[in-house]
């Protein structure tokens, strides 16, 4: 990648020139401002054309080929249209500006579409930070009942075609536009009219009458120019479709996805510690809701992303966060602990696992033994409400300490048991161990395998830390990646949790290896290469999630959610959690790097793009 997050101004971001004219009067200088306005706005212009084209002809020495052109064909775009070429410009700070050009070949249609950005950008004060291009290599004509059918059956967000509204492409949009923009409309099909048209003006184009009675999908091979002038080629189908080409995640380029997305989140950290919770980055909405056990596990990925580059403005941010945390742990009139969600007034059991979690990161980063006291008044809360004949839990109290539910999710379990686990590692005290024991021994019995759960990865990870040698432990905790390897391998969406299921067991792996502990499993059931193959394929997968600026231009702030994850399903939202469950895959992925290759990982079989 290159760079680290960035912060990039533009122009309308930056201070206008003042001169001495209030000395010649107001009359005077009103009209020297005047004047000198208008020749730095040309010049301003002019140089932005100048950036334009410098980007464009970079674009055109990899897209206007003779291998594009035998790719797309004599007429793509239809027998009316030939070929269309889309160019989008972006300041980073809005919306990108598409510009539709055809022609009866690759080279006319390219024209006209540079003709008519060469046009915005000499009439406006316009920056083209970032420039894009997409050449229609196939269309489709589709009736309006048979897009409605298409859209409706389509995961949310997972439609990836563009639409040409007349057979000229008049009015054409990229499916990023169609789906950043909200105007395909998964739940009843086809397209929302108002958002289309609210769009088109917004945009500058003419809105419609009506939805035609057919339409123009199309598919684009695409290119994209970033602010440092490189050219990336983007994916052109599948489900990678307009992401740049990624052929391997090495070490150093999971580091740039956690430091840059870390970034992100300490950009969310208010004054009181607290997060900005999430966007939905279509509109820039912010989600109003708050959930502090995400809270607490936002927390650790951030003090495992100081593990790996140590920053005093970082450790700040840390201490506040975790501060405010400590304000939402209550006691019962035994001393007992548990972290309380205000919002819902009530205890979470998973709560009180990952605030542990939390803090004994904490500890062992920035070596001291502060919140050992809370860590272990939190451990009697988690094991208030566990039934240590069964090894089960109760998964939700009242604010009053009151019963509520007894079971909410599965990821309560793990969560508690994994922090059980760590209690131990902190204190040598063998209530926690045995406890996490009990809970671990019920995972076993009750198959646990079948709910493909992280937090029990994570859990078997840290008890095989303390109990070495108990083969059980280990078969159980391969089984939970190797029988679900198929539905982690196939999951069309990002689904980041998935990875850190992954990293967690390859981990408890390589401790079997180490210590030499003969586990049945490993000899017949557990396949090493499908697993390798199966964690290389989630990476690549996790990156469609990842707001490259190719995805992040078509938000309606752009530069707000640069380098983060998001998750497309979901109307793009970037929340808290999404990033820390990517951060954390990516993270143990960094760590464990050198020792995937010595496995086998680069000899498994390429993927194919998308």
């Amino acid at each position: 990648m290159g760079k680290k997050r960035r912060k990039i101004k533009t122009a309308s971001g930056r201070a206008g020139r003042r001169g001495t004219y209030i000395l010649l009067g107001v009359v005077a200088a009103a009209v020297l401002l005047s004047a000198g306005a208008a020749l730095y706005f040309m010049g301003r212009a002019a140089s932005n054309v100048t950036i334009y084209h410098g980007k464009l002809d970079l674009l055109a020495a990899q897209a206007l080929t003779e291998e594009t052109r035998a790719a797309v064909g004599k007429s793509p775009a239809g027998g009316q249209a030939g070929h269309a070429v889309l160019l989008s410009v972006c300041n980073t700070a809005e919306r990108a500006r598409v510009f539709c050009g055809t022609g009866a070949d690759l080279y006319a249609a390219w024209k006209n579409a540079d003709a008519q950005v060469t046009q915005f950008l000499s009439n406006s004060n316009y920056d083209p930070v970032w420039v894009k291009a997409d050449i229609v290599c196939e269309s489709k004509m589709l009736g309006g009942e048979e897009l409605a059918a298409a859209v409706k059956k389509s995961r949310n967000g997972f439609y990836r075609q563009g639409i040409a509204f007349d057979p000229m492409f008049g009015t054409a949009l990229l499916e990023a536009e169609l789906n950043g923009a909200k105007i395909y409309d998964y739940d009843n099909g086809g397209l929302d009219f108002e958002y289309l048209n609210s769009y088109l003006k917004k945009s500058g184009r003419s809105g419609m009458e009506a939805l035609p009675d057919t339409y123009l999908t199309f598919q684009c091979l695409g290119w994209f120019c970033d602010e440092t002038d490189a050219v990336y080629e983007l994916v052109h189908d599948g489900l990678s479709y307009g992401r740049r080409q990624v052929q391997h995640i090495d070490a150093d380029y999971a580091q740039e996805l956690i430091l840059n997305a870390s970034s992100f989140l300490t950009e969310q950290i208010n004054e009181d510690g607290s997060f900005i919770y999430g966007i939905y980055p279509r509109f820039d909405n912010e989600i109003e809701n708050y959930n502090i056990l995400r809270h607490a596990s936002t927390l650790w990925s951030l003090i495992c992303r100081y593990r790996l580059v140590p920053d005093d403005t970082l450790a700040e941010k840390i201490q506040r966060t975790t501060e405010f945390m400590l304000n939402y742990v209550v006691y019962d009139s035994e001393g007992r602990a548990y972290l309380y969600e205000e919002t819902a007034d009530e205890i979470k059991l998973g709560g009180c696992g990952i605030a542990i979690v939390a803090l004994t990161e904490y500890m062992d980063v920035f070596q001291n033994d502060k919140y050992t006291d809370v860590c272990r008044a939190l451990g009697s809360g988690i094991l208030s409400l566990m039934d240590q004949s069964a090894g089960t839990y109760y998964h939700v109290l009242n604010g009053d300490f009151t019963r509520k539910e007894e079971l909410r999710t599965v990821y309560y379990d793990g969560e508690a048991t994994f922090a059980l686990s760590r209690l131990y590692a902190l204190t040598g005290e063998e209530v926690w161990l045995d406890a996490a024991e009990l809970a671990a021994n019920h995972f076993i019995e009750a198959d646990y395998t079948q709910y493909k759960d992280h937090w029990v990865a994570y859990s078997m990870n840290e008890i095989t830390k303390h109990v070495p040698d108990n083969p059980e432990y280990y078969a159980f905790a391969l089984a939970n990646a190797q029988k679900n390897l198929d539905a982690i391998r196939d999951r069309d969406t990002t689904y980041y949790t998935y990875l850190e299921l992954l990293m967690a067991t390859f981990e408890l792996y390589m401790r079997a290896q180490e210590r030499g502990i003969h586990v049945d499993y490993l000899e017949d059931g557990f396949h090493l290469d499908e697993f390798l193959k199966t964690i290389d394929v989630r990476t690549d997968r996790m990156l469609n999630g990842y707001f490259y600026p190719e995805y992040a231009m078509y938000m309606a702030n752009p530069q707000r959610i640069l380098d983060t994850f998001m998750d497309r399903a979901d109307g793009y939202r970037v929340r808290i959690d999404d990033v820390q469950h990517a951060i954390g895959g990516f993270y143990l992925y960094y760590k464990n790097y050198d020792t995937l290759v010595d496995c086998g990982l680069l000899e498994q079989v390429p993927r194919s793009a998308g």
